[in-house]
Order: structure tokens, then C-alpha cells, then sequence
């Protein structure tokens, strides 16, 4: 399984891959191209994805708020 840590040096590299121009990415020990900048775009959706859904926390995202006039 990927780590939270994992998942996101994956997605620094393929981000600084992208924006230097280069379509072949190291990721430990195996190497990726791309052969479009959209399969880097869709990938890196992908990874921001799957970060957010690792990082979120187990509460629910929803406040309800109880309030009176104190009467």
C-alpha cells in the first residue's frame, strides 16, 4: 500500500518533471514517461486526489449549531 508520504514525493516529481518540460519521471526504482502533457495533468489530478482522500480525517464535515436567546 502507498503512503501519505509516498503518494506525495510521487506528485512532487511528477510536478517538477512537468513544468521543466521533461515526460520521463524517476519514481524509486522505476522510471515513467509520459507521452503527453495531459497524461501528467491527468495523473497529477489523480495523485491530489488521492492525497486529499488519505488526508482528510474520519469527522464528519458538517457544524450544526445550537444556539437560544437564553429565555
Amino acid at each position: 500500500m502507498t503512503t501519505l508520504a509516498d503518494m506525495i514525493a510521487m506528485r512532487d516529481g511528477l510536478e517538477k518533471a512537468r513544468f521543466s518540460g521533461t515526460r520521463k519521471v524517476q519514481l524509486g526504482n522505476s522510471l515513467v514517461e509520459y507521452k503527453t502533457d495531459a497524461e501528467m495533468k491527468t495523473a497529477l489530478v489523480d495523485l491530489n486526489r488521492k492525497i486529499a482522500a488519505a488526508s482528510a480525517s474520519a469527522g464528519s464535515p458538517f457544524v450544526t449549531f445550537t444556539t437560544s436567546k437564553g429565555l
